[in-house]
């Protein structure tokens, strides 16, 4: 049984972030967003913050976050590596030391396509950075979210994960690295992990969901070269846009600020979003997502091997 079926959220692909948010008023709520600094989650602080919400900003480059949110108010700054767990921990252990609860979590934050790269004991680095380190942060800020009984999490995904399921045999791809598939792995990962932290969170009142934000040119696109993006057909040679269905970072923002605000989901959770909406399931090449990257039983695994690899668990 799956709940992966539109809702009719009134919203769709050409939505913005401060159109979800329009009447609704984020005053005293705190937000945890992940990468708020750059591309989609500098939108997405923009958004928040203008709503109402304190916008709590975990970054790697703090000088450069501190410069991009600077005309921006309630915004706070902190420092965080998600490819480094200890690093993580840090900033979560400095964040729970404050006391505070949190509303929403939007983990959306991650590196794309990256030459091999290994990261901790050996970790490839997109699922390290863009899981594991998500992982480990939710895990560990878990008090902070429980406490306030309402809070959640949002898993910023992408249609990527179609490009590859789990693979439970070679996780961190010792025996061959192809980018792309790695991406995807991450990708079905982040998606993977709402399913189970839903599951997991629910009787504390916190709920989760996943999303594919659309199609947009952003910073997430630095380790491709232009010809890839060219032949792809994201951009001409010049380097301007040529997809008609890409989205602006205003509309891109959208869908993670609707998961993480939208009166329409509650009581909901574990579903993959797009467009502003829940996406249908799929098995071709129309949108949506594929049943491997919201299955129950692939879920509770990840979360298991998950735990392993990193130590952390707040269900234990």
């Amino acid at each position: 049984m799956t709940g992966q079926h539109a809702i009719g959220s009134g919203f769709g692909h050409d939505s913005t972030a401060d159109e979800v948010l329009d009447g609704i008023d984020l005053t005293g709520k705190l937000a945890v967003v992940t990468g708020g600094y750059s591309g989609l989650g500098l939108e997405t602080t923009r958004a928040l913050a203008k709503a109402g919400a304190h916008v709590v900003v975990p970054a790697r480059r703090p000088d450069a976050a501190k410069e991009a949110l600077s005309e921006i108010s309630g915004v706070e700054i902190d420092e965080l590596d998600l490819g480094d767990l200890n690093s993580v921990r840090a900033f979560a252990d400095r964040f729970l030391a404050s006391g505070r609860s949190i509303d929403l979590m939007i983990d959306n934050a991650a590196i794309m396509a990256a030459p091999e790269t290994r990261v901790g004991p050996g970790w490839e680095a997109q699922f390290a950075t863009n899981h594991l380190g998500h992982f480990t942060l939710v895990n560990r800020l878990w008090p902070a979210l429980a406490a306030g009984g309402g809070a959640r999490v949002i898993s910023v995904s992408s249609s990527g994960h179609r490009r590859s399921d789990i693979r439970w045999d070679d996780l961190q791809f010792e025996q061959g690295y192809d980018k792309w598939q790695a991406y995807g792995q991450a990708k079905t990962a982040n998606a993977l992990f709402a399913v189970q932290l839903d599951a997991l969170g629910k009787d504390s009142g916190v709920r989760a969901f996943a999303l594919h934000p659309g199609g947009i040119l952003t910073p997430l696109q630095r380790h491709l070269e232009r010809e890839e993006m060219v032949e792809f057909g994201w951009i001409d040679a010049e380097g301007n846009p040529l997809n008609p269905g890409f989205k602006s970072p205003e509309q891109g923002a959208a869908t993670q600020v609707w998961a993480a605000t939208s009166p329409k989901l509650e009581g909901l959770g574990g579903l993959f979003c797009e467009d502003c909406e829940i996406a249908e399931l799929s098995t071709d090449d129309s949108p949506g997502v594929r049943p491997y990257a919201v299955d129950p039983a692939s879920a509770a695994r990840l979360w298991t091997v998950s735990a392993d690899l990193t130590g952390e668990n707040a269900f234990r």
